[in-house]
């Protein structure tokens, strides 16, 4: 595997939308022609060799590229937007849509990312070193087409509304998240070894959440079945087992009602 490493030398001074900086964009490219990508800071169209020094040569196919963005790229959108095979190691904080779209891969993000990363993700994997913001593995606002496949780990906290119309996939998060987890769900696992707030499960259809911590406040629409003994990311516990959201439509499968399963440690 060839490595290209881009280090910030001019930071913009606006937000800058750099959706080439992926392993198929740069594959079977030199590094002076990965130089001259574009990259978008508002409404002006530039060349990613503006504000990055680039190193190395990139490899004949995107599964044969490494890419480690280094330096202040906390006003940098989009890295490994699409990314379907190959690796992106980023070592600062960064903004929005980190993996957005992603299909295959590998991403390492070694600080902080926003809102929006791993966004209608498919496959591949996102590991995140800090923490997460709000609409993790989540749709396209407007969109009803969420995260599918792929893993997700996030190692610090993470915001609102992951997972909102998950249909799988998997997403743990080993401190706490926020608001609004796995709305409108019709599949896909999520766990989170913290704590949770309110509307954790919302209009869920199906999919799996599990809680090691606790839950602020439970939705009104999940049932109590039982009480099972589980392993769940390495960590084997009983957990209460509540099924819903019961105010929303549930699909059938042989005849039975299938739900969304909850399930909160005792």
């Amino acid at each position: 595997m060839e490595t290209v490493t881009i280090t910030m030398k001019n930071a913009p001074a606006l937000y800058l939308e750099a959706d080439n900086v992926s392993p198929d964009a740069f594959a079977g490219k030199t590094a002076a022609q990965i130089a001259e990508l574009s990259v978008h800071e508002g409404n002006t169209t530039s060349t990613l060799g503006k504000y990055f020094e680039v190193i190395g040569n990139a490899g004949a196919t995107a599964a044969d590229t490494k890419i480690v963005v280094k330096g202040d790229v906390k006003k940098v959108k989009y890295l490994g937007f699409k990314m379907t095979a190959g690796e992106l190691v980023i070592e600062g904080n960064t903004d929005l849509y980190v993996g957005a779209w992603m299909t295959g891969g590998k991403i390492l993000a070694k600080g902080n990312i926003e809102a929006f990363a791993a966004t209608a993700m498919k496959g591949g994997e996102l590991i995140v070193e800090g923490n997460a913001g709000n609409y993790l593995g989540a749709a396209y606002r407007g969109d009803w087409r969420g995260m599918s496949g792929g893993k997700i780990l996030v190692k610090g906290n993470a915001g609102s509304d992951i997972g909102m119309y998950m249909t799988g996939g998997e997403i743990v998060v080993n401190g706490n998240i926020d608001v609004h987890a796995l709305t409108h769900a019709e599949g896909g696992k999520l766990v989170v070894k913290g704590n949770a707030k309110s509307k954790v499960g919302g209009q869920m259809v199906d999919g799996n959440i599990f809680i090691l911590g606790t839950i602020d406040l439970m939705m009104p629409g999940f049932k109590y079945v039982d009480t099972v003994e589980q392993e769940v990311a390495g960590v084997k516990a009983k957990f209460a087992h509540f099924i819903g959201d019961m105010g929303e439509r549930h699909k059938k499968k042989k005849g039975q009602v299938i739900y969304g399963n909850l399930y909160t440690r005792v």
